[in-house]
């Protein structure tokens, strides 16, 4: 993929080097001037249009993986959820009992 960066600094260099190395009268120079800058306005244009639809992929890429991992942590988090109940669960039983035996009638 080229830079488009490097590509708009290439058509303005490219157009500035045609101006000084070809001299025409005013009208014309600024005929072309007005004309390659309207094209780079365009390039500039097309390359930010390109820029967000990049960004907006990829926030959908990322907000869709960030689920993905929430459902995977949600997940793992129940599991250990579940089996520290089970043990508190089990150490209660055992002090139910133990307390049974402190208990008079």
């Amino acid at each position: 993929m080229i830079h488009k960066g490097a590509l708009v600094a290439g058509i303005f260099i490219g157009a500035a080097a045609g101006i000084l190395f070809a001299p025409e009268k005013g009208s014309v120079t600024r005929d072309k001037l007005k004309k390659e800058g309207k094209d780079i306005k365009d390039q500039l244009s097309n390359d930010l249009k390109e820029v967000k639809e990049d960004l907006t992929k990829a926030a959908a890429s990322g907000k869709e993986k960030f689920k993905e991992d929430s459902k995977i942590f949600k997940a793992k988090a129940s599991k250990q959820a579940e089996k520290a109940i089970t043990f508190l669960e089990k150490q209660l039983a055992i002090l139910k009992e133990k307390n049974k035996t402190y208990q008079t009638s």
